[in-house]
């Protein structure tokens, strides 16, 4: 999944030392806990080299969760989540398991879209598995004490950002995406491997569509998660917010950081 992800160019992963890529099958079941102990570790790493670890997003809510730790929802179960897919199939689907869903969980129902078939069956999971609904774990309102970080999230209008999505998007297709997709459906990922629900994937499982229809469609997805990101990061307190281009104010902000001493003892 190099194209799609836009995973770094391997004379920039040559130049600097990158963490948690190709860590994972298409096939396999990824979590928020998954990440912030696998990234905590990479951190520790790095910071026994002597190199300043740098978190890149991306998904905020995991950088929330890596700054105030992982929801303290149970972790997956490979046994119960086989037994959710199996009553998914048998019950018909999405609508069925948002009913379902509804019945037990009628805040996790609402705030997870429609399609979204993998969050839904992960309410499911921890439904029966703890006997209590996703939404009544809280998630940490307080900053873990391992770290120090600076985070910042970085600006840019939106006509500028909607506009380099779209060469964004146009150059990954140029650059093979279909292709990379039609490789991974022939190796045997389909519509319910988890990476391939991931925006410029799941776009081409639509078969009736054409190329420029999946673009559009990967292009208006693409938008609307970039919103929903800003608005995720903008809630995560203690962020410091630069314009994307202020490289000035970045230096200024993370030399007086670094100066001020910014590790803890792990």
């Amino acid at each position: 999944m190099d194209i799609g992800t836009a995973k770094p160019a391997m004379g920039e992963r040559a130049r600097i030392e990158h963490e948690l890529i190709d860590i994972r099958d298409p096939s396999e079941p990824y979590s928020v806990g998954d990440f912030t102990r696998m990234a905590d570790d990479a951190c520790l790493r790095a910071c026994a080299r002597g190199a300043l670890p740098i978190l890149s997003g991306g998904t905020a809510y995991y950088i929330k969760a890596f700054l105030f730790g992982a929801p303290p929802a149970p972790p997956s179960d490979p046994a119960v989540r086989a037994a959710i897919r199996a009553m998914l199939a048998d019950l018909g689907g999405a609508e069925a398991a948002r009913l379902e869903l509804a019945r037990v969980d009628p805040i996790s129902a609402a705030r997870i879209a429609p399609a979204d078939l993998y969050r839904t069956a992960r309410a499911l999971e921890v439904y029966r598995c703890s006997g209590k609904p996703l939404s009544s774990f809280v998630p940490a309102t307080m900053p873990r004490e391992r770290w120090n970080p600076l985070v910042i999230g970085l600006n840019r209008p939106r006509s500028e950002l909607y506009a380099r999505i779209e060469a964004r998007v146009d150059a990954m297709l140029a650059g093979g995406l279909q292709e990379e997709f039609e490789r991974l459906v022939a190796a045997g990922y389909g519509q319910d491997s988890p990476g391939m629900k991931a925006i410029g994937y799941a776009e081409f499982f639509n078969r009736s569509a054409s190329l420029v229809d999946i673009s559009a469609a990967i292009k208006l997805h693409t938008r609307h998660y970039a919103k929903r990101q800003l608005t995720f990061m903008r809630a995560i307190p203690g962020v410091r917010w630069f314009g994307a281009d202020d490289y000035d104010a970045l230096s200024d902000a993370i030399a007086s950081w670094l100066r001020d001493g910014p590790t803890k003892s792990p």
